[in-house]
């Protein structure tokens, strides 16, 4: 009779991969957005939605990092936002870094902007001097808001870091991300609502 041990344990190890893949978010949270591609069945490319979720909120705050003064979503319109949760002690914040400072130096030109919300989980991270020093080592370019307070944090209704909202030309939420993965799609969703045409 064959031995079924490596068998149970390769199943009990991808399982285990798949529960440590999803990061601080909880098991099926993700992105609302359907997955990309095309139909297997016809090739024919299916067609992504992004459904509105609302009025993003305005960005309260008066601290901010590289930016010469705070921004507010009101004078954004027409750019797409990319608002990052995130503070630097979590390690899955930066895990999800360099894909959020690759979309930021690859799409700022065609009207992306990256905005960093800083929500501290400990007191260290609360400190400024060190919210600047973490920015400048981990190579942070993008403005970054202080959110000690978490004003910001609450009012897009966060509850992990990383979480990563797109908020498209009219100034409205369009695409939400909890945790880390799932950088193709959200890449994917970049990519629509920076060609979307807003009336």
């Amino acid at each position: 009779m064959p031995d079924d041990k490596p068998i149970t344990r390769l199943i009990l190890g991808l399982v285990a991969l798949s529960v440590l893949g999803a990061g601080c978010a909880p098991a099926g949270a993700g992105p609302v957005a359907t997955a990309a591609g095309s139909d297997p069945n016809t090739a024919t490319p299916v067609t992504i939605e992004y459904p509105v979720m609302g009025e993003a909120p305005e960005l309260v705050g008066e601290v901010w990092l590289n930016t010469a003064a705070p921004l507010r979503l009101a004078e954004l319109r027409g750019k797409v936002v990319l608002l990052e949760m995130w503070t630097f002690g979590c390690v899955n914040c930066r895990n999800t870094l360099p894909a959020v400072i690759d979309w930021h130096e690859q799409f700022a030109s065609a009207g992306l902007v990256v905005i960093g919300n800083h929500y501290p989980e400990f007191a260290y991270e609360e400190d400024l001097d060190n919210l600047r020093r973490a920015v400048g080592d981990l190579g942070i370019t993008y403005p970054v808001v202080q959110d000690n307070a978490g004003a910001n944090f609450l009012a897009y209704e966060s509850r992990y870091w990383p979480t990563l909202v797109l908020i498209d030309k009219a100034g409205r939420v369009r695409y939400r991300h909890m945790g880390e993965g799932a950088y193709d799609e959200t890449e994917r969703a970049i990519e629509a609502l920076l060609t979307e045409d807003i009336e």
